[in-house]
């Protein structure tokens, strides 16, 4: 058994048209709002109910590595931050929660609350039938 349960809970997405990215996600797969920085008619970022956190960046110009960060959900945050850190690992400033792994790929690390969601979570077989 590991030291932390965990589950992904958001994966975070730099992009130059945030707008398009918003009635992309909306219209193609129903992923509506679940949360919005900023004026929600020209949002600094955008979460999606389903995962998406979309980061706008007019000035984005990389072919690749759009990705922001990774948001894991932790069934125990304390025990998750203890085992990252017999790892070669980052704290970053914006708190203890923030990892940065050798590679420079990006963690934030959250509280599950209760924390049994997590495992309700790791319960769900997306390739079930319904």
């Amino acid at each position: 058994m590991t030291a932390a349960t965990a589950y992904l809970e958001h994966t975070a997405i730099t992009v130059r048209d945030i707008g398009w990215h918003i009635r992309f996600f909306a219209e193609v797969f129903g992923m509506g709002c679940r949360e919005v920085d900023g004026d929600p008619a020209a949002p600094r970022q955008y979460w999606t109910v389903g995962g998406i956190q979309l980061i706008h960046d007019p000035d984005h110009d990389a072919p690749e590595g759009r990705l922001a960060h990774l948001g894991l959900m932790c069934q125990d945050l304390d025990a998750a931050l203890t085992a990252a850190h017999r790892f070669d690992v980052i704290e970053l400033p914006k708190g203890r929660n923030w990892l940065q792994l050798p590679d420079g790929l990006r963690l934030e690390l959250m509280q599950a609350a209760p924390a049994a969601s997590v495992a309700q979570a790791l319960a769900i077989d997306p390739r079930a039938e319904a």
